[in-house]
């Protein structure tokens, strides 16, 4: 009698053990460097857990033909992070036995051919105070491609009586992020230690900050300054309040939006001052803003007469709303899809983002729900783009991206904590909802 529970035991250890092996999965790919279309040999390939806090559950090292293979310990969903020349680049672990194929690209201090096409600086007036939104839309189309990515990878002036209040960046495929803005040098000079990574086809890299400078509704100057050539210089403000070019510097009106004032300067040159005096009060209004967007940046280039540079427009066409949707034909505007980041923060499109998603069953979004909430851009092709998996994409690259800040000490414990645990709620949501 005392052989029918062992047989018993025996049976349920098996069933245990064929089902762990049913569930384990291997992902394999290879790591190739875009710098040189050579594989990458002996870089570090990890596995890392979404679902259990960012742990790093297999590792590999490419070989001779920069090929690896991570073995999956279960179904949750997971990320393939390999680290070339010290920086990073990641994918969400392929399902169905497809290729985990990773491209890479060498790093370099200082790369020829990263310029910023736009620097938009936003500005109005809140309790005594200009509040001012900059961002500043990065191309690097450098040939052979290379990572720009050092301590000083992207330098920025602000005024020396700035108070910065929030800084973010985003990678040509990737979500938006808090980052660290390093001082450097005199007063006012700071960089982001952020890699600009070559362009992915239409994606570039974009930097903001917001900050506060104190203000008495009187006037203020601004003396604005580029580390790169820019194409584009635009200001954008309330109706209510006055903009008086500095002398020497050749703003042009774009009266495309009712509801706000646009000014923009070409061609920024580095280390040039381009500066600007405003006055008066008042808060740009978001939901006309939100609503006028593109026909407001429609006029911002091109007011001369003359075609968008020649540098940006053929080798870096940039980012458009919706993640991918291509500019017309014979449109000249370089900065009308920046519109989506000028009429929202980064935590706003998180949020908006998710809800949309989370509210909406799968399938393609329309030309409305990209009008009415900007897109998240997916940095994974070789998933199904429904809703919730778009969603489940680039939260898992957020959740990715919030670990790495902490493990290099660029978040604060408190600001971890609170991101974190929004992320992971409305991860737990959408992995409901998709199950």
């Amino acid at each position: 009698m005392k052989l029918i529970p062992i047989v018993l035991r025996t049976l349920a250890l098996t069933t245990l053990f064929t089902g762990a092996l049913v569930q384990a999965a291997t992902v394999t790919g290879t790591v190739t460097d875009k710098t040189t279309n050579k594989p990458a040999v002996g870089d570090a390939v990890v596995l890392v857990d979404v679902q259990a806090g960012m742990g790093e559950v297999a590792h590999a090292t490419t070989d001779s033909r920069g090929r690896y293979s991570l073995t999956e310990p279960g179904s949750n969903p997971y990320l393939v992070r390999v680290t070339h020349q010290g920086a990073g680049y990641f994918i969400a672990a392929p399902q169905g036995g497809a290729p985990g194929d990773i491209p890479v690209y060498d790093v370099a201090a200082k790369v020829q051919g990263v310029f910023i096409e736009a620097d938009v600086i936003e500005v109005e007036t809140e309790s005594g105070q200009l509040k001012v939104t900059e961002r500043y839309f990065v191309h690097n189309t450098s040939s052979p491609p290379l990572t720009q990515w050092s301590a000083h990878s992207f330098e920025i002036t602000l005024p020396p009586d700035a108070v910065v209040n929030g800084v973010g960046a985003q990678r040509p495929s990737g979500l938006p992020t808090s980052v660290k803005l390093d001082p450097d040098g005199p007063k006012g000079h700071y960089s982001f230690n952020f890699p600009i990574q070559p362009d992915e086809g239409d994606k570039d890299t974009l930097f903001q900050l917001s900050y506060n400078v104190p203000y008495s509704g009187g006037s203020y100057t601004f003396k604005s300054q580029v580390s790169l050539p820019a194409d584009n210089l635009a200001v954008l403000m309330p109706k209510s309040m006055t903009f008086v070019p500095g002398s020497g510097t050749s703003f042009k009106s774009v009266p495309e939006d009712a509801s706000i004032q646009t000014f923009v300067a070409k061609n920024a040159t580095p280390g040039k001052t381009v500066d600007f005096t405003i006055s008066g009060t008042g808060s740009i209004p978001r939901e006309q803003q939100a609503a006028n967007g593109q026909q407001q940046a429609a006029g911002m280039a091109g007011q001369d007469g003359n075609a968008p540079s020649q540098d940006a427009s053929p080798a870096a066409p940039g980012n458009q709303p919706g993640g991918g949707i291509g500019t017309p034909i014979n449109t000249p505007d370089p900065l009308s899809k920046y519109k989506w980041w000028i009429l929202g923060g980064l935590a706003l499109l998180l949020a908006a983002a998710a809800a949309f998603l989370l509210r909406n069953p799968a399938g393609p979004p329309s030309a409305v729900g990209i009008a009415a909430v900007p897109t998240v851009r997916d940095p994974v092709s070789a998933l199904p783009l429904d809703r919730n998996g778009a969603l489940l994409n680039v939260l898992k690259e957020e959740l990715f991206a919030v670990e790495s800040e902490k493990i290099s000490g660029t978040i604060d414990p408190q600001e971890y904590s609170d991101v974190k645990a929004a992320l992971e709620t409305v991860l737990r949501r959408a992995l409901k909802r998709s199950a």
